[in-house]
């Protein structure tokens, strides 16, 4: 048994007893009367998407409070705190102003009494080992898609959320009433069987140019850049693959594979997403994917670019992900079809070629047949996202992202990813989470870890194996 496999049993075998001891957040124990009954939150990476959307959501809610900020680049950490402090100085009373406390490891952060949840908005590289840490530490998470950088780190990550009872939240927002309730009403029609038979769904992507500069350049003061790489190989530092010093544009990690996938999950975690929950496969994923896909052969940023994804599911739905269709989702079944998108909102100003006219538009005719009753089934409905994670960390109960829903539509993007590298159709086990009988495609579902970081260097996880 390798070391991997041994890790993942330990971490099984221990749960409760060891690993898990009964874990409850503080704001469980405050008196709600009390002024310090609002939730203390961490903040873990502040650049374009926390800036931009994520600390902007959650700071906007008077149940919270932002207390703490943590990045490896010590200008971009400065800026996150003078973000948080002249929020709450301009747009609260003096009972919500605080001195946001700021860390370089968020390690320590997670080692902090007060903190109760944690906001994870870092490159997809250091996604999972955050949440697996701060689900050690009995930290509630909100983490940034897409869940992880492979399918076994999502695995560990979803089994250790499960075990350690922690309200966990994926920035998967098409979910949420605001500000796209179409998403809801889309899967609820197709749900209730309004366009007859779902036959099949075809996702629109946008994607992402190459090029980049590979010349090597001397690492920032300001930027731990030891840290930032994680778990990932040593490779020499060049703006181009970290994040602008000036700015907080669209980084160019978003670019490489050695930190993510690219579109396939950057955006494809989204739609997939909705695709699994109108068709109500969100506990499960594909038996068949193939794919192609066009790489780029020089310059610095190396993620895919044009391909064309075809999975089959059990239930007999086709989904077919291609970056020429319309960005969005369109069901097909056999009485019509309806197609769903973030119409001309975006997320981020930065967001790529989110654009497109329709954000909601059926073949469907007939009002009645678009109205639903309380006889139909009705999906989860929630307030914004953010909103919705803090409302279950004080409830308690399941978020509408929640772990094993998040960890399954990003395994259906990383297994596309995979099938765009090897050649032929692939047969997926959503059960074992295995390729059937490829053993080449099933050494891509993990990455090598590059001490001292990655999960399987997680003190309270390798001591075990």
């Amino acid at each position: 048994m390798n070391r991997r496999s041994l890790l993942k049993k330990s971490v099984a075998a221990a749960a409760g007893a060891t690993l898990f001891p009964s874990i409850v957040p503080a704001h469980v124990l405050r008196s709600e009367t009390a002024p310090s009954n609002k939730l203390n939150i961490g903040q873990i990476g502040f650049g374009r998407i926390a800036a931009g959307h994520d600390l902007p959501e959650t700071l906007k809610n008077d149940i919270a409070r932002v207390v703490a900020v943590c990045d490896v680049d010590s200008k971009r950490k400065e800026k996150g705190k003078a973000f948080i402090e002249d929020y709450y100085r301009t747009n609260s009373g003096s009972d919500r102003l605080v001195d946001v406390k700021m860390y370089d490891d968020y390690r320590e952060l997670l080692a902090s009494p007060e903190i109760d949840g944690v906001i994870i908005s870092t490159p997809d590289h250091w996604h999972a080992q955050p949440a697996i840490e701060a689900a050690l530490a009995g930290k509630d998470v909100y983490l940034q898609k897409p869940t992880s950088l492979t399918v076994e780190e999502g695995r560990m990550m979803s089994d250790i959320v499960h075990r350690s009872g922690i309200v966990f939240q994926l920035g998967s927002q098409q979910r949420s009433e605001e500000p796209w309730p179409q998403f809801r009403r889309a899967c609820e029609l197709v749900r209730n069987g309004r366009i007859g038979t779902l036959t099949k769904i075809e996702i629109g992507l946008p994607s992402d140019p190459a090029g980049g500069d590979k010349t090597p350049m001397e690492v920032p003061s300001n930027l731990n850049y030891e840290m930032w790489l994680g778990s990932t190989p040593y490779v020499p530092y060049t703006e181009d693959r970290v994040h602008p010093q000036e700015d907080f544009s669209r980084p160019g990690w978003l670019r490489c594979e050695q930190f993510g996938a690219g579109m396939i999950t950057g955006w494809g975690v989204h739609h997939i997403d909705i695709a699994h929950w109108g068709m109500g496969t969100e506990f499960t994923g594909p038996v068949e994917i193939e794919a192609t896909a066009k790489f780029p052969e020089e310059g610095l940023w190396n993620v895919h670019g044009p391909y064309h994804v075809v999975a089959n599911y059990a239930n007999g739905v086709e989904m077919i992900v291609d970056g020429d269709f319309p960005n969005g989702v369109r069901f097909y079944g056999s009485e019509g079809d309806i197609f769903v998108s973030r119409g001309s909102q975006g997320v981020t100003a930065s967001d790529p070629n989110f654009g497109n006219s329709d954000a909601f538009k059926t073949s469907i005719t007939d009002k009645d047949r678009l109205t639903l009753t309380d006889q139909d089934l009705r999906l989860y409905a929630s307030p914004e996202q953010h909103r919705n994670w803090l409302n279950c960390m004080k409830s308690r109960q399941l978020t509408i992202s929640p772990v094993e829903v998040a960890h399954r539509s990003c395994t259906a993007c990383l297994i596309a990813h995979i099938a765009m590298k090897v050649p032929g159709k692939l047969r997926w086990d959503p059960v074992t989470e295995r390729f059937r009988d490829n053993d080449v495609a099933n050494r891509m579902l993990a990455r090598s870890q590059r001490f001292p970081y990655g999960y399987e260097n997680v003190p309270a996880l390798a001591g075990m194996g």
